[in-house]
C-alpha cells in the first residue's frame, strides 16, 4: 500500500505541495480529491447495476471502514491507492505520502460502508458537504428551525471537528456515516479525503475544522432561501464569500 515517491531530499516542497518539473504545481489535496472522486465514479454505477466485481469490492472496502490503512491487509493495493501513486508519480516530488494514503483510505472505506446495500442511488454525491450532509440528517429526522441548531447530530460533527487524532476522526466519522447511510442521505467523499489530507497537517487543520462548521451554516442559509422560494417570499441571502471554491474540489469524476 506504501507509495513510493519519485524523488526525495532534503529539498521536498513545502507540505500540502509538489514540485512538478516544468509544469504548474498541484496541491497534493486536489490529487487526493480527485482520485478518490475518479476511484469511486468508476465503482459506484458498477455497485448500483448489482456486477458482482463491485458488490465484492465495496465489502471488502467496509472491513477497513473506520480504521488506518495499515491495519487491514486485505485491502493493501485496492485501485483508488494506485489511481494516488498514478496522479502523484505524473506531478513530481511530493512529501506527505502515508497523510495522501490515509485520506483516500478512509474516504473510500467510509463510502463503501455508506453505499451498503444501496442500490437506489449512489450515497456519493458531489458538492454535497459533510456540514450539509448533517444538517440534511437533521432535517429528515424531523428536527427544524431553531431545534437544528441544537441538535445532538450537529454535536457530533463539532466532535469531528475537536478531535485530536485521526484515528478519532476515523471513528467519529464512521458514526455520522452509519446514520447518513440510514436516512439515504449522501456525501462527497472526493471533497472529504481531500479536507482529511490537510486535516493531518497541524497548521491546515483549523482551517478544515472551519470549513465544517461553516458548511452546517451555509446549509442552513440555503434550506431557509429554498423554503423562502417555496413560499414565494423573498429569502435571506446566502453569503457566497463563504462558499468553496469550486475550481478547489472540481473536476475529478471520471470523464471530467
Amino acid at each position: 500500500m506504501t507509495i513510493t515517491p519519485t524523488t526525495a531530499g532534503t529539498d521536498a516542497p513545502p507540505p500540502g505541495n509538489e514540485a512538478g518539473q516544468g509544469a504548474e504545481e498541484v496541491p497534493v489535496h486536489r490529487l487526493v480529491t480527485r482520485a478518490t472522486g475518479t476511484y469511486i465514479a468508476r465503482v459506484q454505477p458498477q455497485y448500483l447495476a448489482d456486477r458482482p466485481s463491485a458488490v465484492a469490492e465495496l465489502a471488502r472496502l467496509r472491513r477497513g471502514a473506520g480504521k488506518r490503512a495499515h491495519e487491514v491487509t486485505d485491502l493493501w493495493g485496492i485501485e483508488g491507492m494506485d489511481d494516488l501513486a498514478n496522479l502523484l508519480a505524473d506531478h513530481g516530488r511530493f512529501s506527505r505520502v502515508e497523510d495522501a494514503e490515509e485520506a483516500v483510505f478512509l474516504a473510500c472505506t467510509l463510502w463503501a460502508l455508506h453505499q451498503q446495500s444501496g442500490r437506489d442511488q449512489g450515497m456519493h454525491q458531489r458538492n454535497q458537504t459533510l456540514g450539509g450532509a448533517v444538517r440534511a440528517l437533521i432535517r429528515a429526522q424531523g428536527t427544524a428551525g431553531e431545534d437544528e441548531e441544537d441538535s445532538p447530530l450537529r454535536k457530533r460533527l463539532v466532535r469531528v471537528g475537536t478531535a485530536e487524532s485521526l484515528d478519532s476522526v476515523a471513528v467519529r466519522l464512521r458514526e455520522i456515516v452509519l446514520l447518513l447511510r440510514g436516512a439515504k442521505v449522501p456525501l462527497d467523499y472526493a471533497r472529504l479525503a481531500g479536507q482529511l489530507y490537510r486535516w493531518q497537517h497541524r497548521p491546515e487543520r483549523a482551517g478544515v475544522q472551519r470549513e465544517w462548521g461553516r458548511e452546517f451554516h451555509l446549509a442552513a442559509a440555503a434550506g431557509k432561501k429554498g423554503r423562502a422560494a417555496a413560499s414565494g417570499t423573498d429569502g435571506e441571502a446566502i453569503d457566497r464569500t463563504l462558499a468553496a471554491d469550486e475550481e478547489e474540489y472540481g473536476g475529478y469524476a471520471a470523464g471530467e
